[in-house]
């Protein structure tokens, strides 16, 4: 099971990002919720921003739009995640150049089919 970082967590039920972390949760991954304004999600201790984050990380998830990575970008090649997967919405050229270029693999998918298709 992998160690996930949402970034751009929710507490709204609506949102894709909250639905990730309570599907990562269902499939036996330990969700890590960033979002600044948020202490937790669904129960889970939520951290303001990438460099927050403490210990080994798999992959990271994106549910903030391309306007708003660039801040984000630095700590997420810090915490060397095997990938980022870019939700519907979340797509960056930009972003993926400075990803590949630190080794790490981008994906333009959606999670929540990825867990539910078993391809995550």
């Amino acid at each position: 099971m992998e160690t996930v970082v949402v970034i751009g967590a929710s507490i709204n039920p609506e949102r894709y990002s909250n639905k990730a972390i309570k599907m990562l949760l269902e499939y036996g991954h330990t969700p890590i919720p960033v979002a600044p304004a948020l202490i937790e999600v669904e129960g889970i201790p939520a951290v303001a921003t990438p460099e927050d984050v403490s210990g080994p990380v798999d992959t990271v998830t994106m549910y903030v739009g391309p306007a708003r990575q660039g801040a984000l970008l630095d700590g997420i090649i810090g915490l060397k995640p095997k990938r980022v997967i870019f939700n519907p919405g979340t797509e960056n050229e930009e972003a993926y150049a400075r990803l590949h270029a630190a080794g790490i693999e981008t994906t333009e998918a959606c999670t929540l089919v990825l867990l539910r298709t078993q391809q995550f």
